[in-house]
């Protein structure tokens, strides 16, 4: 595998860390939990992707240091949750993954991008970081079921916002507090059909005219992967792919071609090469339903008699979002949108998307709602690009800038005290737990970390 931008990084910095010692011993056990062995390759590495993600952060001894404690600390607590029968669903697992991979496509700006970058695909990718995913979940689990049970009181908060001296107290920017409702428009009626008509005919080419899969898949397939290894799925177990995807393949006997397989990533063609147990190894030609191809007007249409049916006839926006909004991940919460990175209801107005600010500031008063306006739709685990879809806002509470007090700000307060409160009950969650837990340095501490 490439080493992506890490191994730059890591011979810079790394280096810097006994180095004539790094030349003589390539690893080492430098530290034990229980049955889990920590190397020294396992630090470098995090060293070196820390490094990488934290753009100005320079390498020094504690840093290494430190992220070999964040190390025992999540084996500490994997064994915590095999105690406490803490378990991670495949659902869940597959839901990490998905995030992780989606985050790496971002950064590099495509599948075809990332997976050159791998120098593999990105199936492969994910069987490999399976194992350190749902460990990273396991403790992450427990870690959130303890502080779920750390709470404050009035008095705590009140006493921690006291503490902080007046000239420090922070100014909080202007803030909003925005509902929507999005209507993704239908797909036009031609798009699936010409997509699956697509996929039959490439079925056909390879059952009656003797077209290799492989071919096809590099000359049509939707599937990024596909240019660099012929649609190649390699050895995966079924419960890791899509059920339809899964299904058909298990039917089929090795060689064997499928039908036309739809699943929610378009239309396959699909050839099984071998099973072993619950893993199969598969082509296949991916065709995907032309999203661009949809009725706008339908979906406009449908949001200006909702915005009518709140403007003129007295409906709650709450309950109509909460009714038909087809954004799944806001509706339950009548269209409320959060801050992304803190979940956050109150959003910093000069933090908000370019998109987002501009209908902002057409709307003067609390309670306004603007017309429909474009709006893409976030990838999820089953669509895995934007989705085209129009939106109305509503603007629900508006709070000019001002310096921090109880009064307006006592949830922003109250969460940062619980924060605050939340680690120091879990470092001391954790010291605790050292004693009841086998730990073992196979290296010397410095005292001071």
């Amino acid at each position: 595998m490439k080493k992506i931008l890490n191994i730059l990084l890591f011979a810079l910095g790394i280096s810097s860390l006994a180095s004539a010692q790094q030349s003589k011993v390539l690893d080492r056990v430098v530290a034990q939990v229980n049955n889990h062995i920590i190397l020294k390759s396992d630090i470098d590495s995090l060293v070196s992707e820390v490094l990488t993600r934290e753009r100005g952060m320079r390498f020094d001894e504690n840093v290494w240091y430190e992220i070999l404690e964040s190390q025992i600390d999540k084996y500490v607590l994997i064994e915590q949750a095999a105690i406490d029968s803490v378990e991670i669903s495949e659902e869940q697992l597959e839901r990490r993954l998905e995030d992780y991979i989606r985050n790496l496509t971002a950064q590099f700006g495509s599948e075809q991008a990332l997976e050159e970058a791998l120098g593999k695909s990105i199936y492969e990718y994910k069987n490999e970081w399976r194992p350190r995913v749902k460990e990273n979940e396991l403790a992450s689990q427990v870690r959130e079921n303890f502080r779920s049970k750390v709470t404050i009181s009035r008095r705590e908060v009140e006493e921690f916002f006291n503490s902080i001296p007046k000239d420090s107290l922070p100014m909080i920017p202007e803030q909003v507090q925005m509902a929507h409702i999005v209507a993704i428009p239908p797909l036009s009626s031609d798009a699936k059909q010409r997509a699956y008509d697509m996929a039959s005919a490439i079925r056909d080419s390879i059952i009656n005219h003797g077209k290799k899969i492989e071919d096809m898949a590099v000359a049509y397939s939707s599937d990024p992967t596909a240019k660099q290894n012929g649609g190649l799925i390699s050895m995966t177990n079924l419960s890791d792919l899509v059920a339809e995807y899964s299904a058909a393949a298990a039917a089929l006997e090795p060689g064997q071609i499928s039908e036309v397989v739809e699943t929610v990533f378009g239309f396959h063609v699909i050839r099984l090469n071998r099973r072993v147990g619950d893993q199969i190894e598969t082509n296949h030609v991916l065709i995907q339903i032309n999203t661009n191809e949809s009725e706008d007007e339908v979906a406009i249409r449908r949001l200006e008699a909702i915005r009518d049916s709140l403007l003129n006839h007295g409906k709650s926006f709450t309950e109509m979002a909460r009714k038909y909004s087809d954004d799944r991940a806001t509706s339950p919460y009548g269209g409320r949108l959060r801050d992304p990175m803190t979940g956050d209801i109150l959003l910093d107005i000069d933090r908000l998307d370019p998109a987002l600010y501009s209908m902002v500031i057409l709307l003067d008063n609390v309670g306004d709602i603007s017309d429909p306006r474009p709006y893409n739709v976030p990838p999820s685990a089953s669509q895995r690009e934007l989705r085209k879809a129009y939106r109305l806002v509503q603007l629900q509470k508006k709070i000019p800038q001002h310096r921090a007090n109880l009064k307006d700000d006592y949830e922003l307060v109250s969460n940062y005290a619980l924060q605050l409160k939340q680690l120091r009950e879990l470092s001391n969650y954790l010291e605790e737990l050292r004693k009841t837990i086998y730990v073992e340095y196979k290296i010397n501490k410095p005292s001071r970390i």
